[in-house]
């Protein structure tokens, strides 16, 4: 009987101290409230990124294009340059969520006939995106991924800290992005 309350002392002990030791909940994240497509549409330079498996090769000259398919859906195309100089480039689609200026993508590089699979689209938040749609911060709802997208290859140093800044208050490690060369850096 004294080994058993021991036991569950300790256990409560533990669940304690993880109590007191857990980070506090982060706030859920929330997108823009509208996102006029039409204007989002064209010429996107990636200025940083949290590191991600899938843009690992890429190591200058990242851009992204969106254009406008039949059906509402939208091409994305990105490319970046290799460290042996040449160009990769992907070619997506992407869906809105929601009505026509939910600032919610579902985006997808897989095969079109594997489109069926819900796993096969990962979320594309704009998370902040400045009124002359020049500037933009793309995320999905965990935080596991961000990019800040740039209507020119640089941007100036008092709006970027401004909108990390911004990136902060939600809940976003931004000691974690890294930066994204552009041609001239």
């Amino acid at each position: 009987m004294k080994i058993k309350l021991l036991v569950a002392s300790l256990g409560l002990m533990g669940l304690s101290v993880v109590a007191q030791t857990a980070p506090a909940p982060q706030q859920m994240l929330s997108a823009i409230a509208t996102l006029d497509v039409p204007r989002y549409l064209g010429s996107w330079y990636e200025i940083a990124k949290y590191p991600n498996s899938f843009q690992r090769k890429c190591v200058a000259n990242t851009q992204a294009r969106y254009s406008l398919l039949s059906a509402g859906q939208l091409q994305v195309v990105n490319r970046c340059r290799l460290e042996n100089g040449e160009t990769s480039e992907a070619i997506g689609a992407a869906r809105q969520q929601g009505d026509a200026n939910s600032p919610k993508l579902k985006v997808r590089f897989a095969p079109a006939w594997l489109s069926f699979i819900p796993a096969v689209w990962g979320d594309y938040w704009v998370i902040d995106l400045d009124p002359a749609y020049q500037l933009a911060a793309v995320a999905e709802p965990k935080r596991e991924y961000l990019w800040i997208l740039s209507r020119t290859p640089k941007v100036d140093s008092k709006i970027y800290q401004a909108l990390l800044e911004r990136l902060t208050q939600k809940g976003f490690d931004i000691s974690k992005l890294e930066n994204s060369p552009q041609q001239g850096d």
